[in-house]
């Protein structure tokens, strides 16, 4: 599977807690003007481009045309390409998209970007004539989607429950992963946020609806909070008899990420200008027995393995989307690992989740990550929506 990323030819917004500084701004409308200021702050132009791939998980205005939208704003008019959504997984599934297009002969040099806002999330109505009295059914795109698997028939936080049930995970141990999550994050905000720099503008300026000026400045993740161990001591969990507090699930989020992915080493390193080469080794899916979305990044990372023909020891460094706690303990627990290892500088638990952008933040992180252990293996995993799960293997050498 061709496929080599540019190292640094990949940015993100900060990750801000719903109904913040990002809730007033079109997701794809968003997602293009960081874009185009990103892709000119690292010298690549749109014309460098053959192929795009846009992830969205929450419509917007104009979702219908999001891809070549999108592309037209940053002056790419020409560039066709698809729209796609897989949940919080939508981020390897691009990757995936643009390597088969690599490996096809369709493209070069590739661009994939994902921007999601829940804030303000619609609220959508489908009408039925033949229904009772001509009554429509109605759908909250954001909550709805959080609260009601129409297979499995339950919430996220379910899939949780079962898994922590199925593997004797307590509320203690999740809890202590949380505190420790934390502390890794705070390592990528040391030494004034050196390590998130190397992919986020130290400071970021948030424009108005219309993005003619700006309204605000901020640095860094806004709504991610102090955590307190006493505090999380006192929380019940959210279903009653189980074990998942809300201290053990991350929050939603309004962001956007974006990545440059090209056929070869020669062409990233052209575009790169130096630094490393990134080379994608495979990519895998896999999906869950039905409400035990959490444990499916296990199988999902054992095709993964077994693809690139590595084993876990093969691994210098591992992260995940973890929207539970539950996630890295069952994980670990699989592979015989310890999950403090897992997800230095930062994880979808602590900085949040905007669904389509959580998983390349996740791989630019770890591709950072290497590059300060100065090269090696990393693995990305994380599950999304329907029991379904995707994984990443990539080297930094």
């Amino acid at each position: 599977m061709p496929g080599f990323i540019p190292y640094g030819a990949y940015w993100s917004t900060p990750f801000v807690r719903w109904q913040g500084a990002f809730a007033h701004l079109n997701s794809i409308e968003f997602a293009a003007h960081v874009t185009r200021a990103a892709m000119a702050e690292r010298g690549i132009s749109p014309d460098q481009l053959d192929h795009c791939a846009y992830g969205l998980t929450v419509i917007q205005p104009g979702a219908f045309y999001a891809t070549p939208w999108f592309t037209a704003m940053i002056g790419a008019e020409a560039l066709p390409g698809p729209t796609m959504n897989q949940a919080c997984a939508t981020g390897p599934r691009l990757l995936s998209s643009v390597l088969g297009e690599i490996a096809q002969g369709n493209a070069g040099t590739a661009l994939i970007a994902s921007g999601d806002r829940t804030s303000n999330g619609a609220h959508v109505y489908y009408p039925a004539p033949a229904g009772p009295g001509g009554t429509g059914q109605a759908e909250d795109w954001v909550l709805g989607s959080f609260n009601h698997d129409p297979w499995a028939k339950g919430a996220m936080v379910d899939t949780a429950e079962n898994v922590a049930r199925r593997e004797g995970i307590g509320t203690e141990e999740q809890h202590e992963v949380v505190l420790h999550r934390h502390a890794q994050y705070r390592d990528a905000l040391a030494d004034d946020r050196a390590f998130q720099r190397r992919y986020m503008a130290a400071s970021f300026d948030v424009p108005d609806a219309r993005f003619r000026k700006n309204v605000a400045s901020i640095e860094g993740d806004q709504g991610v909070h102090p955590v307190d161990p006493e505090k999380m001591a006192r929380l019940a969990p959210v279903r009653e008899g189980g074990s998942v507090t809300f201290a053990g699930q991350t929050h939603p989020a309004d962001g956007n990420a974006g990545m440059i992915v090209t056929d070869s080493a020669a062409r990233a390193a052209e575009i790169a200008g130096g630094g490393p080469t990134i080379e994608v080794l495979a990519v895998a899916q896999a999906r869950e027995d039905k409400g035990f979305m959490p444990a499916a990044p296990i199988l999902a990372t054992r095709r993964v393995l077994e693809r690139a023909g590595l084993s876990i020891s093969d691994v210098t460094t591992i992260k995940s989307h973890n929207p539970f706690a539950v996630n890295d303990i069952a994980f670990a627990r699989a592979f015989g690992l310890d999950w403090r290892a897992m997800n230095n500088f930062g994880s979808s638990l602590v900085w949040g989740h905007p669904q389509g952008p959580t998983g390349l933040r996740g791989m630019i992180e770890m591709i950072e990550e290497l590059e300060i252990r100065g090269g090696g293996i990393g693995l990305f995993q994380g599950c999304a929506a329907g029991d379904s799960a995707m994984a990443v293997l990539m080297r930094v050498s």
